[in-house]
């Protein structure tokens, strides 16, 4: 059968699935649940592929809401991959389904959700016509804690060669621009006392955050313009007439890649630890267990998506005329750096509404929401077929990303 003939295939089994994808959707984007509490929203993605047949590992990884299933070709014997692994080549597609504090899947993730299961269940259904092996992984803790790194960690990439996802925009684009991000959680611990009878037996926790926080503020303005730092105090006290005896913070520090991620989070440690000197109070300081990476750009691959996605009626914008101060960040960066990856966005809200504004959330609900979940499902569907089919796009999204590494 024809290349042609299996995108065909696969487009019309997400089109056959649609009510079912948008039931799941529906209800994660009903029940927004945090990085690592994902449980109903994985129990949804998990149910649907063992219903396909699937052999779903749920727990995977070592990761309690995090699932892993594989289908295809057994590797054959006698050829030799990358790495000597055997036979035929495995692409992994990604789910997400954790969402925000307070503002519920403003970034969008109970789409990415259907769209990376949507995608496998319809590879899954071409059974021994699949031209190579698929690897549908349910990836939590994106917006905090992750989540892939950690399972990167713990083997779930071991054996493949591609990694796709999809992400919901407010425009379409071959990539989402991404930069590195690490995770500061800052605590001070001073003494309690009464604030008007005995203030100088106290020692205040909050002046040592506000410090810190001020030191912080000062140090934005000379960073490079690729850098951000920007955060929140959790904790500031109990009541006004106590000095604190603790307070907390939780900040994000961000620049363009890992090796000039790591000076900035000296220098940010540094503000912080003026808070403590400044006061008596004792500083406690928890970096995040791992670093968000900046997404390494794989051009064979995003041309393949984009191309697919433009033969379902997408047209996309430039990465060129985008802003440059439109930066995030996300674990996709760290599976890019592992293994040849794309993630592209697919407008899901009109392009004046960015993700994790409590507006998107709705047109993450949406009609057009649901839309760009369909289309992205059977993008990632199709360009998986190409990887799986194509020997010299294997080679040349290798060849870019060996490129890059070096």
């Amino acid at each position: 059968m024809s290349l042609d003939a299996l995108k065909d295939d696969v487009c019309r089994s997400v089109d056959r699935m649609r009510d079912q994808l948008l039931r799941i959707s529906r209800s994660i984007h009903g029940n927004p649940e945090l990085a690592f509490q994902e449980h109903e929203a994985s129990a949804l993605l998990v149910d649907a592929l063992r219903q396909a047949g699937l052999e779903v590992t749920h727990g995977a990884h070592g990761l309690e809401t995090a699932f892993s299933a594989e289908f295809g070709p057994i590797r054959q014997q006698g050829r030799q991959g990358r790495q000597g692994r055997q036979g035929s080549p495995c692409v992994a597609i990604l789910a997400e389904y954790d969402a925000l504090p307070e503002i519920g899947h403003a970034c969008g993730h109970n789409l990415i959700a259907i769209a990376g299961v949507g995608a496998a269940l319809a590879l899954a259904a071409l059974a021994d016509r699949l031209p190579g092996r698929v690897r549908v992984l349910g990836t939590p803790a994106e917006e905090h804690g992750c989540g892939k790194e950690l399972m990167r960690r713990a083997g779930a990439l071991d054996g493949v060669d591609a990694a796709l996802m999809m992400h919901p925009g407010s425009v379409n684009l071959v990539s989402m621009p991404c930069i590195a991000m690490a995770e500061l959680g800052v605590a001070y611990h001073g003494r309690s006392a009464h604030a008007s009878a005995m203030p100088e037996r106290g020692i205040n926790a909050l002046d040592a955050i506000v410090v810190g926080y001020q030191a912080v503020a000062a140090l934005r303005q000379h960073i490079a313009q690729d850098e951000r730092i920007h955060g929140i105090i959790t904790e500031g006290g109990e009541a006004p007439n106590v000095v604190p005896e603790r307070t907390a913070g939780r900040f994000y520090v961000r620049a363009a890649n890992e090796r000039n991620l790591a000076p900035l989070k000296r220098r940010v440690e540094a503000c912080f630890r003026a808070g403590a000197e400044a006061t008596g109070a004792t500083l406690e300081v928890t970096w995040g267990a791992a670093d968000y990476l900046d997404l390494r750009f794989n051009e064979p691959l995003a041309s393949s998506f984009r191309a697919n996605a433009e033969s379902l009626g997408r047209e996309f914008f430039p990465m060129e005329q985008l802003p440059p101060s439109i930066q995030g960040s996300t674990d996709m960066g760290n599976v890019s750096q592992h293994v040849p990856s794309i993630h592209p966005m697919l407008a899901a809200a009109p392009i004046d509404c960015p993700i994790h504004n409590p507006e998107f959330a709705k047109w993450a609900g949406s009609e057009q929401g649901e839309k760009a979940a369909l289309d992205g499902a059977k993008a990632l569907a199709m360009t998986a077929l190409d990887f799986l089919s194509d020997a010299d796009l294997q080679q040349r999204a290798r060849a870019v990303f060996d490129a890059a590494e070096s």
